[in-house]
C-alpha cells in the first residue's frame, strides 16, 4: 500500500515548504518547512506542526502565543513539491511579530514598505521584551 508520504518530493534535507492560507480571507498567512513528522503531527491533530529550522525541532503553530491553526484542507501542488494548508488562524495573528500575517512587506521604489499594523506587541505575546 502506498502512503501519502510518497507522493510529496521531500528536498533532500527531508522537508517540504507549505503555505498557510486563512480560510475565509484567502490572506496566505506564513511560508514554513514540514518533515515527516511535522506533516503527520499535522494530519492526526488537525493543528499545524512545522518543522522549525532556526530551532532544529518540531513546532507547533501557537504553542507559546496561542496562535494556533486549525487546517481544515491540505493539498499539494501539481509537482508534489509545494504543500497548501487552508487554515482557520486562531486569534487573527500568525506571525511572531504580532500581526496578521508574515507578509506584510510590499517592495515600493526600490524599497521595503511596513503595510500592515502590528495587532499586538510580541511582548504581550510572548512576555518579552
Amino acid at each position: 500500500m502506498t502512503s501519502y508520504f510518497d507522493a510529496i518530493c521531500w528536498n533532500a534535507d527531508g522537508l517540504v515548504p507549505v503555505v498557510a492560507q486563512e480560510v475565509g480571507s484567502n490572506d496566505v498567512l506564513t511560508l514554513a518547512w514540514m518533515n515527516r513528522d511535522a506533516f503527520a503531527q499535522t494530519v492526526a491533530s488537525g493543528e499545524a506542526t512545522y518543522w522549525s529550522r532556526s530551532r532544529g525541532r518540531l513546532w507547533r503553530k501557537g504553542e507559546q502565543s496561542g496562535h494556533i491553526q486549525r487546517v481544515r484542507e491540505i493539498l499539494l501542488d501539481c509537482d508534489g513539491d509545494a504543500v497548501l494548508l487552508k487554515v482557520e488562524q486562531v486569534g487573527g495573528i500568525a506571525c511572531h511579530t504580532g500581526r496578521h500575517s508574515c507578509f506584510f512587506s510590499r517592495l515600493e521604489a526600490d524599497q521595503w514598505k511596513v503595510v500592515a499594523p502590528v495587532i499586538k506587541a510580541p511582548a504581550d505575546i510572548y512576555g518579552k521584551s
